[in-house]
């Protein structure tokens, strides 16, 4: 199960390389999926009509991942363990995070300076 981050979702929706392809083959693969806080920053991001009804035309497509209570808790105990060491992450990219380990996928995301961080989440390659 691949689960895009909002990065990859706009790279696909603006047909930007290489993350418009790696969204495209995992959802002509069946794998692609998403979470509700992706969902919320893709909407959040409107400026049209046009862009609303794409993204939504999209969303609908793809199974969204819930923030539940073993996420959360996954969530929270890595932002603790994060801020031990020194290191911050916000909270969304916390909570995205605890989906995808809650969920066992594998995040994909342009991100990978804030999510490498972090132990055992499996990131795939763009």
């Amino acid at each position: 199960m691949i689960i895009a981050d909002t990065d990859v979702l706009i790279d696909y929706l603006e047909g930007r390389l290489p993350g418009a392809e790696a969204v495209f083959q995992a959802l002509h693969q069946d794998q692609l999926q998403t979470t509700t806080l992706n969902c919320f920053e893709l909407l959040a991001g409107v400026r049209s009509s046009r862009q609303e009804e794409r993204i939504l035309t999209l969303l609908d497509s793809i199974p969204i991942l819930p923030l539940d209570f073993d996420a959360a808790r996954r969530a929270a105990e890595l932002h603790r363990q994060l801020e031990r060491s020194g290191l911050r992450m916000g909270m969304g990219d916390s909570l995205i995070a605890g989906i995808v380990l809650a969920r066992g996928g594998t995040l994909l995301t342009r991100n990978w300076r804030h999510f490498e961080r972090i132990p055992g989440l499996p990131l795939a390659e763009l």
